[in-house]
């Protein structure tokens, strides 16, 4: 056994639940399980414990034919690992496939058939179905006629209804379906059922003149069926601004033109009315070039028109960049701006210093020779205040600083 003995009352408790839940597990699952077992059968086949050919050797394989170390290594290669169902349902089913090893091999060589329909009851042998394994219908030529096969037919699964082969149906497939028609045979048994021409749904030849009956779009004339041009009757149903163009058998609506509101076909020439940014030229609806033909299409300043189709764009002028609304003119970034002052060398900056200095004083003089006291006290405190401030550099600075607009 591939598992340790302390842990077996667990794992038969474990193998009887395990055997409820694969009720569930797919035929196709347990089948690939137990082809991939005998392969792996057939794979150790002329293995042994050593090599040689000698008595004790063959022996030794012998032996190794029916040890637990062969079940092993079948086991471990019975899946690969990717597949989930595989070994989910492998892991389930440790202890019913070391029974089969063990003790039932040689009354049950089949390991499918032992496990996967008896012991588990997920599948039905050929040629049967559904939970209790009922017989498929069959006739003449098998199972629904060899011309279909039984819905579940292998399986635990399906109503074992004939699912028919092209070109038939019936209960056991024994009829043409429509659309084909029963060769003629020249030996005794049942001609096959061929395919009509495409537009027959009964008929008695593969010719188009030969149909007995037509498919819905077509119409019956003279043997043969002629399609139903919907879109001149009122079959066609179309939604508005899709126009109706006839198929085969059937109709199909297409949209109309760009420069249509409702049309009778495709293009410009097919249309009810023109939509807006279009007008009717001679039988055409055309684009308008709004640019062209309106005095001001676009109002802005410094903007330029451009026509598109069915309608025009407002963009700004070459040199011209659009900021808030407004198309101004894109010039190149130069720094930060400069000050009133900012190019005037030291001596013109000194010149107006003094010139500054000197309109002052010729003010506070003018009102002092007034004979106001006030004033003539304002005047020679001021020019005395002035003339240290004058003298300082921190004045200088100051006047330096104003005159520059800093």
């Amino acid at each position: 056994m591939w598992w340790s003995w302390p842990l077996l009352p667990a794992l038969v408790l474990f193998s009887v639940l395990s055997v409820v839940r694969v009720q569930t597990a797919p035929c196709q699952t347990c089948r690939k399980l137990t082809d991939s077992f005998i392969k792996g059968l057939e794979k150790t086949s002329n293995k042994n414990f050593g090599g040689g050919n000698t008595a004790w050797e063959e022996e030794k394989l012998a032996k190794y034919a029916r040890s637990e170390t062969r079940l092993l290594e079948i086991v471990e290669a019975a899946c690969e690992k990717s597949d989930f169902d595989c070994n989910k349902l492998l892991e389930q089913l440790e202890d019913q496939v070391e029974t089969w090893w063990f003790h039932r091999r040689q009354e049950a060589p089949d390991l499918f058939e032992w496990l996967c329909i008896e012991e588990l009851r997920l599948c039905c042998p050929p040629g049967r179905f559904g939970p209790d394994c009922k017989e498929c219908l069959s006739g003449p030529g098998g199972v629904c006629g060899g011309l279909g096969r039984c819905e579940g037919e292998g399986t635990r699964l399906g109503d074992g209804e004939c699912v028919c082969d092209p070109g038939y149906f019936g209960q056991l497939c024994q009829s043409c379906a429509d659309g084909y028609y029963r060769e003629k045979s020249s030996n005794h048994s049942t001609p096959a059922c061929a395919a009509c021409y495409h537009s027959c749904k009964k008929c008695s030849g593969p010719e188009d003149y030969k149909c007995v009956d037509c498919k819905p779009g077509w119409i019956l004339h003279d043997n043969k069926c002629v399609d139903t041009d919907e879109c001149g009757t009122e079959l066609a149903r179309c939604l508005s601004n899709t126009y109706c163009h006839n198929t085969d058998g059937s109709y199909e609506c297409r949209g109309c033109d760009q420069a249509c509101v409702g049309c009778m076909g495709s293009g410009p020439a097919r249309c009810k009315k023109c939509a807006r940014g279009y007008k009717l030229r001679g039988a055409k609806c055309l684009d308008v070039n709004e640019c062209s033909e309106r005095a001001i299409a676009c109002p802005g300043l410094n903007e330029a028109c451009f026509n598109e189709e069915g309608s025009f764009r407002c963009e700004c002028a070459d040199g011209f960049i659009r900021r808030d609304s407004i198309c101004v003119e894109n010039q190149p970034y130069s720094g930060p701006e400069k000050g009133l002052f900012d190019d005037m060398t030291d001596d013109e900056v000194l010149v107006l210093q003094q010139m500054f200095f000197g309109v002052v004083i010729c003010a506070l003089a003018t009102l002092a020779a007034k004979g106001d006291m006030v004033f003539t006290a304002i005047f020679i405190g001021g020019v005395a205040a002035m003339a240290g401030y004058w003298l300082s550099e921190k004045g200088d600075r100051m006047l330096d600083g104003f005159l520059k607009g800093r």
